[in-house]
């Protein structure tokens, strides 16, 4: 196993999951409000399985879920980071993705971090492009990765299959081409 790679912003510090981070990442997916695009919400055996997934992803290849922390406070507030999409997923690609504590909301965090997470992908990966795959529903998620430069691709929208059927299934495809990124 390697070593995670540690992102930073002016803000945020983008690293390997601790076991310290369980206490708030079980308590945020726990949360109606945060898991209302996502599928039911998590009980904390299942948020500390993430976390062990998200921790031995990010040993093996260096990069995936980080956990994300305020850089002066060092408060945990949820993660970013990139992955291959999911196998059920009707094509191929790597996505970037963003899931912030409340308490964190509607400060530019989202956006801070995906920024970092992209310009990795694109930078140290070569990735040709990253995709975001969000909940229709999901006005603020949108919201981010529009001011990211992200532009949705409608051909590629989806229901999608680990969620239960419902409006929250239907999920939107953005996409962002290497060295299209704004900011």
């Amino acid at each position: 196993m390697g070593a995670a790679v540690e992102l930073t912003t002016p803000r945020l510090l983008l690293r390997q999951w601790e076991d310290g981070d369980l206490d708030r990442w079980a308590e945020l997916n726990a949360d109606p409000e945060v898991r209302r695009h996502l599928g039911p919400v998590m009980t904390r055996e299942q948020s500390a399985g993430s976390l062990a997934a998200f921790r031995e992803e990010l040993a093996d290849r260096g990069w995936g879920w980080w956990a994300v922390r305020l850089r002066a406070e060092g408060t945990f507030l949820g993660f970013a980071g990139l992955d291959p999409v999911d196998e059920e997923t009707p094509f191929d690609g790597v996505e970037a993705g963003w899931r912030l504590h409340p308490d964190s909301w509607g400060r530019g965090y989202a956006t801070e971090a995906a920024r970092a997470v992209l310009r990795y992908g694109f930078e140290e990966l070569a990735l040709p492009e990253i995709l975001a795959l969000i909940a229709a529903a999901n006005a603020p998620s949108r919201a981010v990765a529009e001011r990211l430069g992200m532009t949705r691709d409608p051909s590629r929208d989806f229901d999608d299959p680990a969620l239960p059927p419902g409006p929250s299934r239907r999920t939107v495809v953005y996409r962002l081409a290497a060295g299209a990124l704004s900011g």
